[in-house]
């Protein structure tokens, strides 16, 4: 049947894998007046768990820091399965970087917002991230590294 050779692209489940939050320094902490540093670091990472059927989970790190205190230091893995079947070789690999993230991101949003507030701070609302750019400067870095033999 030719209606089975069409390209499936599908969200199975969205969930939350990982979420830790840490208040290091609390309750003296919030005695602090000043607005703290925010740094953030997201990550994906893909794995296939069957036939067609990827794992895909964003990570994103969100630490707040006074000087060298830490104020508040929240991660969120979320995660999805994701049904890709009957895509040619070539674009699973950008939808496993590019779309699922994008996908991910609003989710891993809200919990990262969620979790801040619920630590007692102010919500970190996190500004939309450019996941294609993201791919490509990666592919771009791995092309320009020198191919050096792996040790493990």
């Amino acid at each position: 049947m030719e209606q089975n050779e069409q390209p499936v692209f599908g969200i199975e489940k969205l969930y939350v894998k990982d979420l830790s939050v840490e208040v290091p320094n609390a309750p003296e902490i919030f005695l602090e007046q000043e607005a703290p540093q925010v740094e953030i670091h997201l990550a994906s990472s893909g794995r296939p768990v069957g036939e067609g059927v990827f794992e895909v989970v964003l990570t994103v790190t969100v630490t707040a820091k006074l000087g060298e205190k830490t104020v508040f230091l929240v991660e969120v893995g979320q995660g999805g399965v994701f049904r890709i079947v009957n895509v040619p070789e070539d674009q699973v690999q950008p939808l496993i970087a590019v779309a699922c993230p994008n996908i991910l991101f609003p989710y891993a949003r809200e919990a990262i917002s969620d979790a801040v507030t619920r630590a007692g701070f102010q919500p970190i609302v996190l500004q939309p991230v450019n996941f294609e750019a993201m791919y490509m400067q990666r592919l771009q870095e791995q092309a320009a590294a020198p191919a050096e033999p792996t040790i493990q």
